[in-house]
């Protein structure tokens, strides 16, 4: 028997809203449920999953790779097309990290605030 079940990952970042809506361009969803004091914002996703980001001072963002230092998570997203997703993502502000190798069925970004992240063919 479970002791909990998962409610929202949340990523710390500088602009709780601006990567909410990076978030919201990639996988869809709604912004909403702002702190008024706009360090908190969720991201509610097509199909009742939602994500959570939190204003973090001095925030500094994970390196990619860091043999040294630990990126502590990352998200795999699946997507259909790699290439049209990664279009997507880098229109929207992501950043490549390790996407050169075109014979892989991933490739690794990273978010506006340096999250990294997989697009990961289905």
């Amino acid at each position: 028997m479970a002791l909990a079940e998962l409610g929202v990952v949340v990523l710390d970042c500088p602009d709780p809203r601006a990567l909410a809506g990076f978030y919201a361009g990639v996988l869809g969803g709604t912004v909403e449920g702002e702190s008024e004091d706009g360090r908190w914002v969720d991201l509610k996703l097509p199909g009742g999953s939602a994500l959570a980001f939190q204003q973090a001072p001095g925030y500094v963002a994970p390196t990619w790779p860091a043999p040294d230092a630990s990126q502590q998570f990352h998200l795999d997203l699946v997507v259909e097309d790699l290439d049209a997703a990664e279009k997507g993502v880098l229109e929207l502000g992501a950043k490549p990290l390790d996407a050169e190798d075109r014979s892989r069925t991933w490739r690794v970004y990273a978010d506006p605030a340096g999250h990294p992240f997989c697009l990961c063919a289905c």
